[in-house]
């Protein structure tokens, strides 16, 4: 029997650690703290969706077919250039990305948009603890570094943070929290610049050293990780006494229904943004259908699609 044909690929598994989980394919739990913020659903262009705080100091974009799947952005003002920007590669759990969009929520919330203050535009810290103590707090240790950085690492050595104290430019990624074997597919990397306030940092390593396990399919996890995670499968719910069987059609509504849900909320994960694509895709060829027994005058040329972005 082929692997891909296996059904216990599907079967829903709690993972841990958190950090080695790896990446769902969608942003729900990243997007979740701000779930309240304007969304912004691009049609062109890596970025599918942009989350903004509403006056737009604080942007969040999802570039779900890219290798840097989050970009996340803070400004004094909606026109002036990024202070700070984090990024996180298509590996890293989004679990971990809500440690950093939560915090970015209370921070605003707590803001004057008149005033351009807030804490999340904070000067950073000089002590290079304010942003890992978290992972310090949960057992990680300090490792040898060469000079000009500073090295710490989880207690299986499967992840860890690397901070350089000393960048010939202003701007350089300073802050770096990885997880995972080297390679394309297993580590995943939060990388923040220079003037990322040690706050936000710390909120999304606390994240990152979160003991709570989280739901993935076994598929999901990668082969050559397999055998540094726990997994544990999730029970199913028990069926009350007397209860038939699903049929196929009810499986199949069943699988409708969620997927009509899953498009109806917000925030829209990477797969509701390709349904609604699949979507406009056949409104369109039904309307270019009606416009043929338009007049040819009444046609335009149809516009050249971009062309499309290569991860990298």
């Amino acid at each position: 029997m082929s692997p891909f044909s296996d059904p216990s690929r599907y079967e829903e598994v709690l993972v841990s650690p958190l950090y080695l989980a790896g990446s769902n394919g969608a942003g729900d739990a990243g997007f979740a703290p701000v779930a309240h913020w304007p969304h912004h659903y691009l049609d062109d262009g890596p970025c599918q969706l942009l989350v903004t705080s509403p006056d737009q100091r604080i942007r969040i974009g999802w570039f779900g077919d890219d290798f840097e799947l989050w970009k996340i952005t803070a400004s004094e003002e909606a026109v002036a250039p990024p202070r700070w920007t984090a990024t996180f590669n298509h590996v890293t759990p989004a679990e971990i990305v809500a440690g950093l969009t939560t915090a970015l929520a209370q921070d605003y919330a707590a803001s004057d948009p008149y005033e351009t203050n807030g804490r999340f535009l904070a000067d950073p810290s000089v002590y290079w603890t304010d942003s890992l103590q978290p992972l310090l707090d949960d057992g990680w240790r300090r490792e040898p570094a060469m000079h000009g950085t500073v090295n710490v690492r989880a207690p299986d050595g499967q992840a860890g943070a690397l901070i350089r104290t000393s960048h010939p430019r202003w701007g350089d990624e300073t802050v770096t929290l990885w997880a995972g074997p080297r390679g394309w597919g297993t580590r995943a990397e939060a990388v923040f610049t220079a003037r990322t306030p040690a706050h936000l940092i710390a909120a999304t390593a606390a994240a990152m050293a979160s003991s709570a396990p989280v739901v993935r399919e076994r598929h999901m996890i990668h082969r050559e990780v397999e055998h540094l995670v726990t997994l544990t499968p999730v029970a199913p719910a028990a069926a009350p006494q007397g209860s038939r069987a699903p049929t196929p059609l009810d499986v199949r509504r069943t699988a409708v229904t969620k997927v009509v849900r899953r498009a109806a909320r917000a925030p829209r994960t990477a797969a509701d943004l390709r349904v609604m694509a699949a979507q406009s895709r056949t409104t369109s060829s039904a309307r270019m259908r009606s416009s043929a027994l338009a007049p040819a005058a009444a046609a335009r040329p149809p516009v050249a699609s971009p062309p499309r972005r290569h991860s990298r």
